[in-house]
């Protein structure tokens, strides 16, 4: 370091010396342990005198609690995690909960709802004008009336979802399954929800079995289909064994619309083996009509549809012979028509004989429209035979076997390197070979 620059720093040392050294902060610990923290602790079995707190849907938490509240009907509510939250914490509502910016933000939903009560209240009124003016006096006359009040309801609807859209309590509810379906909000979260998932799973589930062209030239879901066998839900497209299908299943089928209305319900099996045309047919399993459905009553046991004026066609049990291929049964949930009824007997004439039905005609012939879809796959398995005996199907001795098919084609002559250097010319090389045909090289250049 130079002169010049030690003297430049030689004052700031000097003030730096000056300066006095502080005293450490000194803390004040304390020697008394903080008290332990109360943790409930689950207990895996189930104690002698039960608590009613570990049977409540909001609160149970213990595994054995669970399986009651399954076997009672009344599933626990959300997730195991929640239940376990609200019974070890403050029982706040949620809507009080002490955070400013969640309370400011809440103000600002609040005023946008607000809004949007006003605009509905407007529509309403357009909408009670126009039905109380004559098709004559509005211009185009009674079919542009009834365009401008359908317009009108679909976008009072709309205003009724962006309401309530932004409300973290609507989310909540929905969320732990205490939506009310007959409000539009909870339809709209429910067909986003099944949209984002399953709807795809089962496009995707048609395509790969290909239901379209098979059954249907085209098919485009809009219900919500789920299957159950014997209270467990079944994936779409699962092999299932024949014993767990030989009792009619359970179905959920969900619509996004609001009001009832009837549906047909058609089970067919997509894959009959014929021996006679050398192909496949098909088969109607299940059908029945006139059946109500809306999105507040969802299930629909199939073995309690008995009324004459709904079941056309029992339920006959899913199965196949052995060595046949998977057999698709398939799931089809056709809309009727507003304040159309099926004459079930004319339905029983037509399709009692069960094989060769066919969804197309049958839709055509009906004028229905198919919303709902889902699948299922049987094969032969050590079951399936006392299936059949008891369903009263013969051909349960029959097996079929695969013929083969030769190929039309003229053999291919041998080619490549070895198959040029075969003949004795070559017999020098054929030590290095391994694939000529009739030497073996492990023994030697013996022909076999």
């Amino acid at each position: 370091m130079s002169s010049s620059c030690r003297q430049a720093i030689r004052p700031l040392r000097r003030c730096l010396n000056s300066i006095a050294t502080p005293l450490p902060i000194r803390r004040s610990l304390s020697t008394t342990p903080a008290p332990a923290a109360e943790v409930y602790k689950v207990s895996r079995e189930r104690p002698e005198t039960v608590d009613p707190v570990e049977l409540d849907p909001n609160t149970a938490v213990a595994p054995w609690a669970e399986k009651d509240l399954w076997k009672a009907g009344t599933p626990p509510i959300g997730s195991r995690r929640r239940r376990y939250a609200i019974r070890t914490s403050p029982n706040l509502p949620f809507e009080q909960l002490p955070y400013q910016a969640f309370q400011e933000a809440r103000k600002i939903l609040a005023a946008d709802r607000q809004e949007k009560l006003r605009a509905i209240v407007a529509e309403t009124e357009k909408i009670k004008r126009l039905e109380a003016t004559e098709g004559d006096k509005v211009k185009g006359g009674e079919r542009m009336r009834q365009m401008k009040l359908a317009s009108l309801r679909h976008h009072v609807e709309r205003l009724k979802i962006l309401a309530d859209i932004n409300d973290p309590a609507v989310k909540r509810r929905f969320e732990d399954g205490l939506g009310d379906m007959s409000k539009p909000i909870y339809r709209f979260l429910a067909e986003r929800k099944w949209r984002a998932y399953e709807a795809k799973m089962i496009e995707q589930r048609i395509t790969q079995f290909n239901i379209v062209p098979d059954v249907l030239p085209k098919l485009a879901p809009t219900y919500d289909v789920q299957l159950f066998f014997r209270r467990s839900k079944v994936p779409p497209g699962k092999v299932l064994p024949s014993n767990v299908t030989e009792v009619p299943p359970r179905l959920r089928v969900t619509p996004f619309t609001a009001g009832e209305r009837l549906v047909t319900i058609v089970i067919m099996d997509s894959d009959v083996p014929s021996v006679e045309n050398d192909g496949f047919g098909k088969r109607c399993h299940f059908l029945a009509a006139n059946v109500p459905v809306s999105p507040t009553a969802t299930s629909v046991p199939l073995s309690k549809v008995r009324d004459p004026s709904q079941l056309a066609v029992p339920y006959l049990p899913a199965f196949s012979q052995k060595g046949a291929p998977y057999h698709r049964l398939s799931v089809f949930i056709l809309e009727q028509a507003p304040g159309q009824t099926l004459d079930t007997a004319a339905l029983k004439e037509l399709y009692s004989a069960r094989d060769g039905f066919s969804l197309k005609s049958f839709r055509d012939k009906f004028r229905l429209n198919p919303v709902g879809f889902n699948l299922f796959r049987t094969i032969w398995d050590e079951n399936t035979a006392g299936v059949m005996e008891r369903a009263g199907v013969p051909g349960a001795d029959i097996e079929f076997r695969p013929t083969r098919v030769y190929s039309l084609k003229e053999p291919k002559k041998p080619r490549g390197w070895e198959a040029k250097r075969q003949g004795p010319k070559y017999k020098h090389l054929w030590k290095y070979t391994k694939r000529i045909k009739g030497y073996s090289n492990a023994k030697g250049l013996v022909r076999r």
